[in-house]
């Protein structure tokens, strides 16, 4: 019967990946509203129904899908700060993940930019309590105290304050007409800020 369970739990998990990363394709191509459920069920070559097995709508998917980039974040800013790493250092690293996932994955772009009052966020994604989005404001928030602490950032300048410059940056580079990388903007945008907040 634990064997027979196992199997079962295992058919689910590969099910449910399967739809992530056809999400993952579709979106891509399409857009996030021009996708549709089927669309995303074709790529996982899963029958359309199946989809209300493991959610219960396609912006609670793209909450999921955000989910795996602050899973990446934590996990990086845990290892950095493991190894005492400086806190603009570890800034960095965490911003430039996110300018990476936020470039090849540019459906989240809407979803990111409204975290902060959740304006323009997809129908229905604003009613969910784990938008992952927001998340980010208070663990770079919470590094940039620990750096104030440490004496490696500015203390003149609230540390929430700097939290925004940080976020805005993405923003920035998402309307930015000059003829450079969305990556290479972001990391020149944040080395210009992280020179401006070192102590």
């Amino acid at each position: 019967m634990e064997e027979k369970m196992g199997r079962r739990e295992r058919k689910k998990m590969l099910s449910r990946q399967a739809i992530l990363d056809a999400a993952v394709v579709v979106f891509s191509k399409k857009g996030f509203r021009e996708a549709s459920i089927a669309d995303i069920m074709n790529g996982a070559d899963l029958g359309t129904g199946t989809f209300y097995n493991y959610f219960q709508s396609k912006e609670e998917l793209l909450v999921q899908l955000l989910g795996r980039l602050v899973k990446e974040v934590n996990t990086q800013v845990r290892d950095l700060q493991a190894e005492e790493r400086p806190s603009c250092e570890i800034l960095y690293k965490a911003c430039m993940l996110m300018a990476k996932f936020l470039d090849e994955n540019r459906y989240v772009m809407p979803l990111f930019l409204a975290a902060a009052d959740h304006s323009g966020v997809p129908e229905n994604v604003a009613e969910h309590k784990t938008v992952p989005t927001p998340g980010f404001k208070p663990l770079f928030e919470k590094i940039l105290k620990e750096g104030q602490d440490k004496g490696e950032v500015r203390k003149d300048v609230p540390a929430e304050l700097i939290t925004e410059m940080f976020h805005s940056i993405y923003q920035a580079t998402a309307f930015s007409k000059l003829e450079i990388s969305f990556q290479e903007n972001v990391a020149m945008k944040m080395k210009l800020l992280l020179d401006g907040i070192k102590a």
